[in-house]
């Protein structure tokens, strides 16, 4: 699930904690066959039957909520298998021909390991919940939070399951883009590992009226959306609300460092402003550099780079791209927008951006040259 997603899951608890209501969470964390949402995906109830985010197309909420309900009356987690076939047990009738595993917990605000997982979703930073899934009901078991850096916070209550949870954790967090999983031990225990990761950026070279539904969807989807433009009166809160704003002259650019993992754009319309910009944007260690426009623009912007001697190394511009976007035939703004923002969630994680209609396989198995990060 998503940044956008996760801040307004954690904003609505934070609002019900302050009025003393009860909430669970319901994590999907385990799929097979198709299903509309991967593991990972939280759902927020609350204790008068209100929800927060979906765990499907609307196809498992409500029984999700019952379920829900009697776990804050209990206090015990519950995992729920869900058959989404056409006679499927629960009477779904979906047809989606999958099956996914939810499990519910109330959220309890005198855990430790808890309130600080809860923190570093809302921070936005790197760890890896690990949660045994084996019997239901849970009986104990605990749950561990791994983060870069720290000691652990938390204790399985067996320790080589505990030791193998650690080791995965690790493994994880290592991983380009670490998403949650199930993993199983020597011993075919089951590991939830849920995730959180900070939010990707985005930085936008150029505040144009094109740069406006861009930085609106970037921040729609999650992205910590960065704008720099030498113009202040471009740069203001109201043409980009929620992004950060950078009013820096071409000449400055040395005095900003783009974020680690960053997805550029340049977009100035302005060709000796872009051509500084490519410049600085390919030597920052970005991984993707996009130019708006057609690729002979961009062409023409490197060859009078290199023609100042700058000098590029090959790893610099394997990852310079132009023209961007999918082929949707977009032409305005908002469309092109969305062109950009679908490339780029396709390449992150290593699809084609091609139609599903005739795709023979799952939908979520990428098929594509580029090899996304293995899964644990």
């Amino acid at each position: 699930m998503n940044a956008a997603e996760t801040r307004a899951l954690l904003l609505a608890l934070q609002a019900a904690h302050a009025r003393g209501q009860q909430a669970a969470i319901a994590t999907v964390v385990g799929v097979r066959g198709s299903a509309y949402r991967r593991e990972g995906t939280r759902m927020l109830i609350l204790d008068d039957g209100a929800q927060v985010c979906m765990l499907s197309g609307g196809c498992l909420e409500a029984e999700v909520v019952e379920v829900a309900l009697e776990v804050m009356r209990s206090g015990v987690p519950t995992i729920t298998h869900y058959d989404l076939s056409e006679d499927a047990t629960w009477g779904l009738g979906i047809g989606c021909g999958g099956s996914v595993d939810v499990r519910v917990e109330r959220v309890d605000w005198t855990d430790p390991v808890t309130v600080a997982w809860l923190d570093m979703l809302d921070r936005g930073e790197l760890a890896v919940l690990a949660v045994p899934l084996g019997d239901v009901p849970l009986d104990g078991s605990g749950q561990v939070l791994v983060r870069p850096g720290q000691a652990p916070l938390g204790q399985l209550r067996d320790p080589e399951l505990h030791d193998f949870a650690l080791a995965q954790s690790h493994e994880r967090l290592q991983l380009r883009e670490p998403r949650a999983v199930a993993v199983t031990d020597g011993q075919h225990r089951p590991v939830f590992l849920d995730v959180s990761t900070p939010p990707l950026p985005l930085v936008l070279y150029g505040a144009g009226h094109d740069a406006i539904p861009l930085a609106a969807q970037a921040h729609a989807l999650g992205y910590a959306v960065h704008v720099i433009d030498p113009r202040p009166a471009y740069l203001t809160a109201t043409r980009f609300p929620g992004a950060a704003l950078h009013a820096l002259a071409p000449e400055e650019l040395g005095r900003f460092t783009l974020p680690e993992r960053a997805q550029v754009v340049v977009m100035n319309h302005h060709l000796d402003r872009d051509r500084v910009c490519l410049a600085h944007a390919l030597h920052s260690g970005a991984e993707y550099v996009g130019v708006l426009g057609p690729r002979s623009r961009a062409e023409d912007l490197l060859a009078a780079l290199q023609g100042e001697g700058e000098h590029f190394t090959p790893e610099e511009l394997a990852c310079l791209r132009s023209p961007i976007g999918l082929r949707l035939g977009a032409e305005a703004p908002e469309e092109v927008a969305l062109s950009i923002l679908a490339e780029l969630m396709a390449w992150r994680r290593g699809y084609e951006g091609g139609f599903l209609n005739g795709h023979a396989g799952r939908i979520h198995d990428a098929v594509t040259h580029r090899q996304p990060e293995q899964e644990g």
